[in-house]
């Protein structure tokens, strides 16, 4: 738990702010719209189930909006935005936390698949910060964190496609950092192992070793909270003991 200096810091950096969340009706979106709520900003999350994300809206209670928005169509991205400035006042924190997996053989993936992999995990990245930087900029600066993975500096069997739109997400991440620095915008990218939220629809059976959704989410709420003096834009974290391999 963070002392009181640091726990000052924290609710001085995040009060009274306004965040943008995509995917944050389950897993790592939810664990940080939960962090960030809880220490007094303004949340909207958005998803493609309309249960998923009214059941989200409901346990996070306080200052939360729900949007039902596919980041792969830039008028929805466009529109949830504009429903979250109308709301709260403004934006100040873009997550970009959606993405897919689909894991099969290249010659076995469909074409489609492969459309659904990148145009969820780079170009809706794009489009949400095409989106939303004139709104940070407006406010004279804030943050887009992009949750990327290890797998993109790992690739593996099966895993051609969700390696390859990580990868990429990386240097769109690194590039865009050093185009809007000087407008007050920092851009980090945190990559995280395996974390425990069945994703890609592969079973939870990892709970005994893996990183949980809340380690991610502290990850980000800290890179928030961070002295703006200085900028920490790349955050790897890993299961500290995973399964030894046979």
């Amino acid at each position: 738990m963070p002392g009181s200096w640091e726990m000052t810091l924290l609710m001085s950096s995040i009060t009274g702010k306004v965040a943008f969340i995509t995917g944050g009706s389950r897993g790592i979106g939810l664990a940080t719209a939960r962090a960030l709520a809880s220490n007094g900003a303004s949340v909207a999350i958005t998803g493609t189930d309309q249960g998923h994300l009214d059941s989200a809206v409901a346990a996070l209670g306080g200052n939360v909006l729900g949007i039902r928005a596919d980041v792969r169509q830039y008028s929805d991205v466009e529109a949830a935005l504009s429903q979250t400035v109308a709301k709260f006042g403004g934006l100040d924190i873009l997550i970009n936390n959606a993405g897919v997996g689909v894991f099969r053989p290249v010659a076995d993936m469909a074409v489609e698949e492969w459309h659904r992999i990148i145009d969820t995990n780079l170009s809706g990245v794009f489009y949400c910060c095409h989106a939303a930087l004139p709104h940070l900029k407006k406010r004279g600066g804030g943050w887009i964190i992009n949750i990327s993975s290890l797998a993109s500096k790992n690739a593996f069997v099966n895993g051609a496609a969700y390696c390859a739109s990580k990868a990429a997400l990386n240097s769109f991440s690194e590039a865009l950092m050093q185009e809007v620095r000087y407008d007050g915008v920092r851009v980090a990218y945190v990559l995280p192992g395996s974390v425990n939220t069945g994703f890609g629809g592969l079973a939870n059976t990892k709970s005994e070793w893996a990183l949980m959704p809340d380690d991610v989410a502290e990850v980000i709420v800290d890179l928030i909270a961070h002295p703006s003096r200085s900028l920490p834009s790349r955050v790897e974290i890993r299961p500290a003991q995973p399964a030894r391999k046979s």
